[in-house]
């Protein structure tokens, strides 16, 4: 299994947009110096929290200030865009990552985002579909006339030839509809599953799954669940009880903005808003032992998956958001990426043979205090006594 985020990003309202948008550029130093595989990162345009409007700028900058971490749009909203410029732009960070970037497609997320470019939402999964074969395409170096009702090409094609072969990986949302299954299945695409630690997107996780596996099979092809994604939110920390108090900096003013956008968290009133989430177990909040027993849950639910990402939601302070990511780093990511199995078998291999290695040790030890007193006696002509314990000069 490998490891990483889903960077939307949130950030409250109160916070000054310069310092979070650099910020986010300092976590992915961090995740890229721990160790974690891939950072996606997301495309919005509208409602305040969510402040990169072009994951291809961030991951730009991003590529410069680390040297292995994968980076991916999570995602870029299709049905905003020519499809050529998606394209151009997706080969341009192939090059300049040298084979870092990932491609992740999706309908567009914010009805707001929509209404602002004057777009029906009832046309962006269509729309998304046609810009995402259209951008296969031309991934695959064909050249394309083509007219819709919201795009018009003519002989279109990249001058650029990818640097990965044979083209960037390229993964779909998928929530709760089976729209990004379909399409992961018919183009043999990732999937990124973005709500898979919520109720409604935990439920749908095995069949939006099913769905990709049967409509690939109705192309020849069968889905690797290497490819396959999910996000849920993970917060850990020593104690359980400091986990709490750290995401109590920013859980309420997250839940007001996901509620603000389409409400999905029904929170009674009175309730504390850190007991809601724990009571609906949103995600994790707690040790390094809540986060494993929460990817073994998915894993019991999905069977095989390929990684697993944190949605960054900063509902910690900065310090202990990166103390958390260490803390996975360290003692979460070992347990499901087999790193230390040999570590352990050799561990437990010499815990087995413990006596008899203890005994060849001793031997050995006092062979060579034994030469030793033999070798001084005959030269001196005196006789040496040595503490077969300490090995000491006695007599």
């Amino acid at each position: 299994m490998r490891h990483g985020i889903f960077l939307p990003p949130f950030h409250a309202l109160n916070e000054n947009p310069h310092n979070v948008l650099h910020r986010d550029l300092e976590l992915i130093e961090w995740l890229d110096q721990l160790g974690y595989h891939e950072a996606w990162i997301g495309e919005h345009h509208s409602a305040g929290f969510e402040t990169i409007s072009s994951p291809e700028l961030f991951i730009a900058a991003a590529a410069e200030r680390t040297k292995h971490i994968r980076l991916g749009t999570g995602v870029i909203s299709l049905p905003y865009h020519n499809p050529l410029m998606v394209a151009n732009r997706i080969i341009q960070l192939d090059h300049q990552t040298r084979g870092r970037v990932m491609f992740g497609a999706g309908p567009g997320l914010l009805a707001s985002d929509a209404m602002m470019l004057d777009i029906d939402p009832n046309t962006q999964r269509d729309r998304m579909e046609q810009a995402l074969d259209l951008i296969l395409r031309l991934f695959r170096g064909e050249v394309v006339t083509e007219k819709t009702d919201w795009y018009s090409l003519k002989e279109a094609r990249l001058h650029l030839l990818p640097y990965s072969d044979p083209f960037p990986e390229v993964a779909v949302a998928s929530a709760v509809t089976p729209s990004g299954g379909r399409l992961a299945g018919r183009y043999d695409l990732g999937m990124l599953c973005v709500a898979a630690a919520e109720t409604t997107g935990f439920d749908a996780l095995t069949a939006n799954w099913q769905t990709a596996c049967e409509i690939a099979a109705e192309h020849g092809r069968a889905m690797d669940p290497r490819r396959l994604r999910l996000v849920a939110p993970f917060h850990i920390a020593e104690t359980r009880d400091k986990a709490r108090e750290n995401v109590r900096f920013g859980m309420q003013a997250y839940v007001d903005y996901i509620n603000n956008n389409m409400p999905r968290f029904d929170v009674p009133p009175g309730e504390d808003i850190v007991d809601y989430w724990m009571r609906v177990k949103i995600g994790v909040v707690g040790t390094p032992d809540d986060a494993i027993a929460q990817i073994r849950k998915l894993q019991a639910k999905q069977g095989e998956f390929g990684v697993m990402l944190h949605m960054a939601n900063n509902i910690a302070d900065w310090e202990a958001t990166k103390r958390s990511y260490e803390l996975y780093a360290r003692y979460v990511m070992p347990v499901f990426d087999g790193t230390n199995v040999a570590r352990d078998e050799s561990y437990d291999w010499v815990t087995r043979h413990r006596d008899t290695l203890s005994r060849q040790r001793k031997e050995a030890a006092q062979r060579m205090i034994d030469k030793h007193a033999a070798e001084r006696a005959a030269k001196t002509g005196r006789k040496e006594v040595t503490d077969r314990r300490t090995g000491s000069l006695i007599s």
